[in-house]
């Protein structure tokens, strides 16, 4: 009997020390695919002005959430999105925290009127949620079109729809790409190192500038 009793107590002990393993991995999941469609014909420099592209889930339970319980949007975006609820709670608040440098924009307005923008963010990204309504600040102080600016959020395993990633190079968000005449300036990376409207003058300017990830 106390054998009998002893083998049970093993059998048990193991059947709960595997469950426990099991439940503490991490659940991924998973990444949908937008259709073949919204992916033709989408070529580097130029993203379609569509309206926002997400996953096509045949399943609510495949949406993708963040910590806090919000949609994870991934695809070509509006600023008008990320002023929207539930994303505009960090947009707003930080929007109105920045401090402008308002002589650093109104020196670079011209260029920066003249020069492509491409930034990619994720909503889930606390960088992003910092980094990008004070971005999007100083272009408004100076009167800068920001619907000129392509928006492309992205998953938190770096993931976005069709070809947005493409040889872009993009490891960290946000990333801020500047191009003119089709050559990259430079990017901001992550977080300002100076202020984002400091990197922009040096990146716009031509002087030495490197992100945070820079070789």
């Amino acid at each position: 009997m106390k054998l009998n009793t002893f083998l049970t107590a093993v059998v048990i002990t193991c059947i709960t020390l595997a469950s426990c393993k099991k439940s503490t991995e991490p659940i991924k999941t998973p990444i949908v695919q937008t259709t073949a469609e919204a992916a033709k014909g989408i070529v580097s420099k130029e993203i379609p002005d569509t309206e926002t592209i997400t996953e096509n889930t045949e399943d609510p339970k495949d949406e993708l959430i963040d910590e806090n319980g919000d949609p994870i949007i991934i695809g070509k975006q509006k600023r008008a999105t990320l002023e929207k609820e539930p994303y505009k709670k960090w947009f707003d608040k930080n929007y109105k925290q920045h401090s402008l440098d308002t002589l650093t924009m109104r020196a670079i307005k011209d260029d920066l009127a003249q020069t492509d923008i491409t930034l990619f963010m994720g909503t889930w990204c606390e960088d992003s949620q910092r980094e990008i309504p004070a971005f999007f600040k100083a272009l408004d102080i100076v009167g800068i079109d920001s619907s000129l600016v392509n928006i492309i959020t992205i998953s938190e395993d770096k993931e976005s729809p069709a070809t947005f990633l493409e040889g872009r190079d993009v490891n960290y968000v946000p990333t801020i790409i500047f191009k003119k005449e089709g050559k990259e300036l430079g990017r901001i990376v992550e977080y300002s190192i100076f202020s984002i409207e400091k990197d922009m003058a040096k990146i716009l300017n031509g002087e030495d500038y490197k992100h945070p990830y820079a070789e």
